[in-house]
């Protein structure tokens, strides 16, 4: 039994514990292959409005296959909560500036994230990668409706080649 445990002990020492294994997303594998384009804008967008732009297609369809899958996503954060050590709780879009002054994008293009370890300010002047668990399902918040929320495991900064 001894030389068992030896053995068991040299071989976790000899290879590294292997990291989850999470499947790198793109936006567009977040909306179904079967799935008719987003509704063109009817109005333009005046910057001066005061109330949130209205979204366009507040109910897009999702894929369900994505449901409680361990994924890797690059995008923008939107703040919805949070402090000067973190932000709590955000939407994570497609482009810069998504949901601010300009309708939001479709609920199937929007993640709402709700981070136990909260997201450093910094980030939200720049594109970053969050690994996690996506959650299938329509969440509401001031600024929009998402089709997906997501748990985080961890961020990092999305570097430009």
């Amino acid at each position: 039994m001894r030389k068992v445990l030896s053995a068991i002990m040299a071989l976790t020492l000899t290879f590294p514990v292997l990291a989850a294994d999470y499947k790198l997303l793109e936006w567009e594998d977040l909306v179904p292959k079967d799935a008719p384009g987003p509704a063109a804008a009817t109005a333009a967008v005046e910057h001066t409005q005061a109330a949130p732009a209205m979204q366009a297609q507040a109910d897009a369809p999702v894929v369900g296959e994505l449901d409680s899958r361990k994924v890797r996503l690059a995008g923008f954060a939107v703040p919805l909560e949070g402090d000067d050590d973190g932000i709590t709780e955000f939407l994570l879009v497609p482009y810069m500036g998504a949901c601010i002054h300009v309708p939001p994008p479709p609920s199937n293009q929007i993640v709402y994230v709700k981070a136990g370890t909260p997201l450093p300010v910094d980030y939200i002047y720049d594109a970053f990668w969050v690994e996690g668990t996506i959650k299938v399902g329509s969440v509401s918040s001031e600024l929009a409706q998402a089709g997906y929320s997501l748990i985080p495991d961890s961020y990092e900064i999305y570097e430009y080649e």
